[in-house]
């Protein structure tokens, strides 16, 4: 599946202020420097949509693009290390949960994963709090062009062994790379198979 059409919509420090729910919604959201932007944009071949840094805690709102006049796909604040105030950083927090916790459209949310090193505890936070107040969510390995197979492969193994010391079944997986592509056709393939199964519902 290929996306068209990208226009942004605006940004938002609250979810009260958020566009009205009427279409299908999207997020992603990883710990600051995953290379979330790039991937934004690489799926969505407008290379400038979303705004990249090498400098962590660049996205500070809930950002809304608006995809194909059809879906939303919001780009949310790095969780993590960023060289921000420790207020900051909480109050991004509170925007991220609050969001993910009471969005009624939010579809999916796709959990950035650095595939370069070993699982992050504050990465299995996230997405136990996720499961915990039953929002559906992906994993997404971010960078693997940059790590040897071996080593990803072996990063991957100890991600998922870590997911199953709290859950039963893993998630959906997908493995991507901002610089070749890899996964763009997978990731949107997904949205557009989800947007099938409830776009009944949006059009009622």
């Amino acid at each position: 599946m290929s996306i068209h059409k990208a226009q942004f919509v605006g940004s938002y420090p609250k979810l009260a202020q958020c566009p009205e729910p009427k279409v299908p919604e999207y997020a992603f959201c990883g710990r600051s420097n995953v290379g979330k932007s790039s991937l934004i944009n690489m799926i969505t071949e407008h290379q400038k949509l979303a705004k990249t840094s090498s400098t962590p805690g660049k996205t500070q709102l809930l950002n809304y693009f608006l995809i194909d006049d059809y879906w939303y796909l919001v780009d949310l604040p790095g969780y993590g290390f960023a060289k921000v105030s420790k207020q900051n950083r909480k109050k991004w927090w509170t925007m991220i949960t609050q969001y993910v916790r009471y969005r009624q459209n939010l579809l999916t949310v796709f959990v950035l994963i650095d595939g370069m090193i070993k699982p992050q505890n504050n990465d299995i936070d996230f997405i136990n709090m996720l499961g915990e107040n039953g929002v559906p969510f992906a994993i997404v390995f971010t960078k693997v062009d940059r790590v040897k197979p071996k080593e990803f492969k072996k990063n991957r193994k100890a991600f998922e062994e870590r997911l199953l010391e709290s859950w039963e079944e893993l998630p959906n997986f997908f493995v991507s790379s901002s610089k070749t592509g890899l996964g763009k056709q997978d990731i949107t393939a997904y949205i557009h198979s989800v947007n099938k199964k409830v776009e009944a519902e949006f059009n009622g």
